[in-house]
């Protein structure tokens, strides 16, 4: 694990976190004068007044503002390109990310196409990208979430599929740190249980998965921790009292804590594996994928990182643990009490049929987070996870 002290830390987002905060984006000074506010295709956004109160804000900043609706669950390339021809149109020079990761994720993508040349996959490293520079700063980003999981709003990462490739890929720079992030979570007090779920523990699984990685750091750690004991006691709250704006306010603070983690430490293997899935079944919810390989993965690797483990579980439960067991069996008392501890992937219909594809995309396209599990595991290790989650 961690056989130095040599680290370093730079977080450069102006954070603004609290309940009722995004009234301050009419007052507070931005990155331009004109913004793009990239929002899902669904309905959430218009339905509960979020894209109007952005709007009027702006307006009261004196910043012009056009939408761009289209971002699916799962975002993919031909909406980054769209994205970014619609952004050099009106001549936009930033960037708003305004609701769940998969629009803030985007919203990052289309900032960096806005202003560099080429194919976006031209710039992606793994499967099929051809790796290149970004010659270009892209435009800067300001982040607005409305759901709890990604940490998008703190860290350089952005997560996109090209759809006729079958590769969902993560690609960062510190360039796309957005420059202000506002965490209100009273924007997130109409997330349905379901997604607050799945959102909650893709945060957790970011933090956790961080804490295990090869490269974790003494400063990851102390983010990761606290935001496993965060989301072990209130994301059960949230998830069954959705209007608890105190549950929220700690989700959301343990989701943006995940995403620190995201930026001082890494990922490991479970995003690449699921990954592979969404990539194949753009429908399967990424927090869902992750949930249903999660007892597989962690049980994977529990005798080579046991002390981290029995950290973990000491922090969910706050009783001293004996074996790194422990923390499996917290984590499923979780997933029990946030009502997802029976996630099918079949009920999207994913079969063991897929599971060699899977293998080959994971270990292939997303390669190099297995090059930060606390060891390298093998191709028939990856296949028996995929088995094992199966039902």
């Amino acid at each position: 694990m961690n056989k130095t002290m040599n680290f370093g830390f730079n977080i450069p987002t102006k954070l603004i976190f609290g309940a009722g905060e995004l009234s301050k984006l009419a007052k507070m000074p931005l990155p331009g004068s004109k913004a793009l506010i990239v929002i899902s295709s669904g309905s959430s956004m218009k339905k509960y007044g979020y894209l109007d109160r952005v709007v009027e804000f702006l307006n009261e900043n004196n910043v012009d503002s056009v939408v761009f609706d289209k971002i699916l669950p799962n975002p993919v390339k031909s909406h980054v390109t769209e994205g970014a021809a619609l952004c050099r149109e009106e001549k936009c020079d930033f960037v708003i990310g305004l609701g769940g990761g998969s629009s803030i994720d985007s919203a990052k993508s289309i900032a960096v196409m806005a202003k560099n040349p080429g194919d976006y996959w031209d710039y992606i490293v793994g499967g099929s990208g051809k790796g290149q520079e970004i010659a270009n700063k892209p435009l800067p980003i300001v982040a607005i979430p409305t759901t709890s999981g990604t940490g998008t709003e703190v860290d350089p990462w952005t997560v996109i599929t090209d759809l006729e490739k079958n590769e969902k890929i993560g690609f960062g720079t510190p360039s796309l740190f957005p420059t202000i992030s506002i965490v209100d979570p009273e924007l997130m007090l109409t997330l349905p249980p379901k997604f607050t779920a799945y959102q909650g523990f893709d945060a957790f699984f970011h933090a956790s998965e961080g804490f295990i990685a090869n490269i974790a750091t003494p400063i990851s750690d102390i983010f990761a921790i606290e935001a496993i004991r965060l989301l072990f006691k209130y994301l059960p709250v949230a998830v069954n009292d959705g209007k608890n704006i105190k549950a929220r306010s700690k989700v959301a603070w343990a989701s943006t804590l995940a995403g620190m983690v995201e930026s001082t430490s890494c990922c490991t293997s479970e995003h690449s594996m699921e990954h592979a899935m969404s990539a194949f079944f753009p429908e399967l919810p990424h927090g869902a994928g992750l949930i249903a390989l999660s007892k597989a993965y962690f049980r994977t690797f529990k005798n080579d990182t046991m002390k981290r483990y029995m950290k973990m579980a000491e922090a969910m439960t706050q009783q001293k643990s004996a074996r790194p067991g422990d923390f499996i069996d917290a984590l499923e008392v979780m997933q029990r009490e946030c009502g997802v501890d029976d996630v099918k992937l079949s009920s999207w219909g994913i079969q063991p049929s897929d599971f060699d594809r899977f293998a080959d995309n994971a270990m292939t396209t997303c390669g190099n987070l297995f090059d930060l599990d606390p060891r390298q595991l093998t191709r028939e290790e990856v296949i028996n996870i995929y088995a094992q989650s199966w039902k």
